[in-house]
């Protein structure tokens, strides 16, 4: 997404793993020999779950040592990827659109990846693509949606205990202006992520659908995700309950804002668009050098009208409660939108101005459910 701000580096937690400790991904586990079993509960590839799983092991204890391998032979709909604890520096799509068509094929609908250890620290899928990377052929830039480490085109997806990070840094890409560096972008509709984080600096998280007019349900439940400038964004129809949003601090700005917690772009027929609901913001900037969210209007999409609703959140001093939305285009006023809250709490939660609050009845209330947004899939059961 566009924005004015230059990149920052943000703080490093290094591990042993190498280079891929950047963003304070966990160390990699000792190799297979030490009683270590890399599949943990999950079976194993000589006793599969199903005749569908498929194991990953960057160590070569599992099928594939690489996401995208196991992602490529999964040539029907069903299957599941059972990932071993590792850093797996990669890109990955899941789902392919046919070049002649420009339909999505269903190889890998459905498909659903574990993380083994049953703790998404362990298992990272991680890249440094950014938006005005260039691509190793100089036929041009990546762009928003290249940069993305994780790309999922496929409906039915469900990922449980992995991370998906991108760790670009503007720091060491001063000359590069599109600094937009996506973790994950999700376009599949009925897409569920259970206690995932996702770890980047600019538009971490890309929630979105396929397409203008394509409606993409996405849940995701006790979850994390990190960033600065509107780090979780799109237009899908979105449900995040339970989930932790934390902003970084940076040290190549003077002054707020450093940047946007959310920034839907929710297309004007769409009755609903991003739901936050049970959740947490708190950030490691000083107050209120964050605003909760900015509306997006792209230019593909010129009559989107950006939903979102904040309920039952706890919310901490980094965003600023005097005026906690901005617009991104004065052409497009933030007022102008669909933007609501109800019973927040937390510093960064006060009704300090009114006008720049707006909040929900408990009538309306009701109808900001999940069940609401979801209609008759229902991820959150059997979690």
């Amino acid at each position: 997404m566009p924005s004015q701000f230059p990149m920052s580096r943000r703080r490093f937690l290094m591990a042993s793993a190498g280079a891929g400790a950047a963003l304070g991904l966990a160390a990699a586990p000792a190799r297979a020999g030490t009683g270590r079993r890399p599949f943990g509960r999950h079976g194993s590839p000589a006793a599969r779950l199903t005749p569908k799983t498929l194991y990953v092991d960057r160590r070569g204890n599992g099928d594939f040592t690489t996401v995208q391998a196991a992602v490529n032979a999964a040539t029907t709909a069903g299957y599941t990827l059972v990932i071993a604890a590792g850093e797996y520096r990669e890109t990955v799509t899941a789902g392919v659109v046919d070049p002649a068509t420009g339909q999505r094929t269903q190889a890998a609908a459905e498909m659903t990846w574990i993380g083994a250890s049953e703790n998404p620290r362990d298992v990272v899928i991680v890249y440094d693509n950014a938006a005005g990377t260039m691509k190793p052929d100089g036929s041009g830039t990546y762009g928003t949606t290249g940069s993305a480490t994780t790309l999922v085109r496929a409906d039915g997806f469900t990922a449980r205990w992995i991370t998906f990070a991108n760790d670009w840094l503007r720091a060491d890409h001063p000359g590069v202006s599109g600094t937009q560096a996506v973790a994950i972008k999700v376009q599949g509709d009925r897409s569920a992520f259970h206690h995932c984080r996702f770890l980047g600096h600019q538009d971490t998280l890309y929630a979105d659908s396929f397409a203008l007019g394509v409606t993409a349900r996405q849940y995701y439940s006790h979850c994390y995700a990190e960033g600065d400038v509107d780090f979780v964004f799109g237009r899908a129809t979105a449900v995040y309950e339970h989930c932790h949003f934390r902003t970084l601090a940076r040290t190549d700005l003077a002054g707020a804002p450093y940047g946007f917690v959310l920034a839907p772009s929710t297309a004007v027929a769409s009755p609903l668009g991003y739901l936050v609901r049970r959740g947490r913001i708190s950030s490691e900037a000083p107050d209120a050098y964050y605003k909760l969210a900015r509306p997006w209007v792209p230019s593909s999409d010129t009559t989107a009208r950006p939903s979102l609703v904040v309920r039952d959140t706890w919310i901490g001093p980094g965003i600023d409660a005097v005026a906690p939305y901005t617009n991104m285009s004065d052409s497009y006023p933030w007022q102008n939108q669909r933007f609501a809250e109800y019973r927040n709490t937390g510093p960064g939660a006060a009704i300090i101005v009114p006008d720049n609050r707006p909040q929900l009845t408990a009538e309306q209330a009701e109808s900001a459910r999940r069940e609401a947004y979801l209609g008759d899939w229902t991820p959150w059961k059997g979690r």
